[in-house]
């Protein structure tokens, strides 16, 4: 086997470790590696590692596709009480001219990277400089990532719903108590007098009105959003959410960081793998699949260069000990998963996954027939004729947030439902319906990727060679997806579908043809969107005119917490009083 150090060289001929680093893959074993138990342990947890941060990543990466209308209801069902954030907003991914830019900045750096080395001599600087900067620009991923899980994790303990018997109950967390949904969803119906527990599957755990309110308390300090408002006159004027998970998250964060620096130990550094992964399926993605296909294919051309035809690719993943890789080890055995092989492919399944999100909304799209008039001119100029046709209008359906349901669907679906995979019931709520859409591209890519890993391992027990990733990836992902569009007859759809915002409309006036598709828009009702927005500013310059007259604040930091019922605190104290 080649390798370019000889101390890399003698462990991976005595211990038999496999390596996949950066977008490369090295191995050496004999062709019985297969019936090696360590072998096969240390392989199931690569791919097990990989496809779930792929699947958890995607999954918190979803956001409102041009498909829907901006959300007019919490979660929960309540009206919402303000203006759809910023998030709904789609902001610039990844252009056609990156397919361009990501390997030529990824070869400079990687060549760079490989004459550091030589001249160094020793990369132990060049190590300690790296570990440095991706842990410090891994923190604010590690948070989201880990933020997200203890949210995840807390849900299971304090859910949003919750089904006893045949009748699903939603924890109002403004009145405390449970309240019952009924059939056609509503939730203003009176609920019952015993359910005052936060957590309804143990209800017995607590009997007194003082500890319910401790949980009660723990419900909030977790589940609740803060509304933080950070303004420097003439400067800035900053709003956003935070929850207690993410400045839990944040210091645990920094906790893992330091203790890596001090231990450098292999636990650590993945941990650091991970919260990178998770950040970037948030932040970077095509923003269609025609583009997400050109990148793919440039770095797929890239790793074959790299990897076959420079020493450069192999000598700097063996020689950086640094957090972009994913370390394995079983026994004797070894393996390291670069991050490149997990997140280039996986943002295009990200992008998928939107796509089958997109299709879900557009199927419940309603064309209301509406009246259109157009005046023109008669035989003379003073006849005026007024023409009129029936048109469609599409009314798009409001968006429901669908990240993080995995709580709600468990604890409404029966024990035969949650064994079999079914999905929810109509009597389940409409959050939990959402969250089910079909995931058909996104599990045909998961599928793709799957095959590609498997047949990157066998390459490699057969010519125990470094290996491309990306050269069995890729062709397994974009195979997946677009052989999948092709199959269901959606390659139109496909082609055509981007998140730059151009789909995003509302009130658009379409013609129909004698199916009910869609054949051309006319024109869209930007006219009452207009005046609305003449209307808001017109209502904020009135506000701030008046707020000058009054005085302002020159420095404001705020943490304002959501509503409650303040009789709650005082009825339980008398409850209790009572009691005793």
């Amino acid at each position: 086997m080649a390798c370019p150090d000889a101390k890399s060289d003698l462990l991976l001929r005595d211990e038999g470790a496999v390596a996949l680093s950066g977008n490369t893959t090295t191995v050496a074993s004999s062709i019985f590696a297969w019936k090696d138990p360590h072998f096969l342990a240390v392989e199931v947890k690569l791919i097990f590692t990989a496809l779930a941060l792929i699947y958890i990543g995607a999954h918190a990466a979803l956001r409102r596709p041009p498909s829907a209308a901006p959300a007019v209801k919490t979660k929960s069902g309540r009206p919402r009480k303000k203006k759809p954030s910023d998030d709904d907003v789609f902001t610039q991914g990844l252009l056609p001219s990156d397919a361009i830019i990501f390997p030529i900045m990824a070869g400079i750096v990687l060549v760079g990277l490989y004459y550091l080395i030589q001249w160094l001599q020793d990369p132990a600087i060049l190590n300690k400089i790296l570990r440095g900067y991706i842990s410090i620009m891994g923190i604010f991923s590690l948070t989201s990532l880990i933020a997200n899980t203890i949210q995840n994790a807390t849900s299971f303990l304090f859910p949003l719903y919750y089904r006893k018997g045949r009748t699903t109950y939603l924890v109002d967390g403004v009145e405390e108590c449970l309240r019952p949904i009924t059939q056609d969803g509503s939730q203003d119906v009176v609920p019952p007098a015993d359910s005052t527990s936060p957590i309804p599957w143990a209800p017995f755990l607590v009997r007194s009105h003082r500890g319910r309110r401790y949980l009660w308390e723990i419900r909030h300090l977790i589940t609740e959003e803060w509304a933080v408002k950070l303004k420097l006159h003439g400067f800035s004027n900053e709003k956003f959410s935070i929850q207690f998970s993410h400045i839990l998250g944040f210091l645990l964060a920094c906790a893992v960081v330091a203790a890596y620096h001090v231990t450098n130990h292999m636990v650590l550094s993945n941990f650091l793998g991970y919260g990178l992964c998770y950040g970037t399926f948030l932040i970077m993605s095509p923003t269609t699949f025609p583009t997400g296909t050109l990148i793919l294919c440039g770095l797929f051309v890239y790793d074959i260069v790299m990897v076959f035809y420079t020493p450069y690719m192999i000598t700097v993943a063996t020689k950086l000990d640094a957090p972009i890789k994913l370390t394995f080890a079983s026994a004797a055995k070894s393996s390291i998963l670069g991050l490149g092989d997990i997140v280039v492919p996986g943002m295009v399944m990200a992008l998928a996954l939107r796509f089958d999100l997109w299709r879900f909304y557009n199927k419940q799209v309603k064309y209301i027939p509406t009246e259109l008039k157009s005046q023109a001119t008669g035989p003379t100029s003073d006849d005026v004729v007024v023409a009129s046709e029936i048109q469609h209008m599409a009314k798009k359906t409001p968006y429901i947030d669908v990240t993080g349901s995995w709580a709600d669907r468990f604890w409404v679906s029966t024990w035969p439902g949650l064994l079999t995979f079914s999905k929810p019931g109509k009597d389940a709520p409409i959050s939990v319906q959402v969250a089910a859409f079909p995931k058909t591209y996104f599990y045909a890519s998961l599928v793709g990727y799957t095959l590609g890993l498997l047949v990157t391992l066998a390459m490699l027990v057969v010519f125990r060679h470094g290996q491309p990733a990306l050269l069995y990836l890729v062709p397994g992902v974009l195979g997946s997806l677009w052989l999948t569009g092709l199959v269901r007859g959606e390659l139109k759809q496909m082609w055509t579908y981007t998140e730059d915002g151009t789909l995003d409309t509302q009130d658009v006036i379409v013609e129909l043809d004698s199916s009910g598709n869609v054949i051309k828009e006319i024109k869209d009702n930007k006219q009452g969107t207009d005046e609305k927005d003449s209307e808001e500013k017109k209502k904020r310059s009135e506000q701030a005119a008046k707020a000058a007259k009054s005085g302002y604040n020159v420095f404001h930091f705020s943490v304002r917490a959501p509503p409650r019922d303040p009789g709650k605190a005082d009825v339980g104290q008398e409850l209790e009083k009572k009691a005793l």
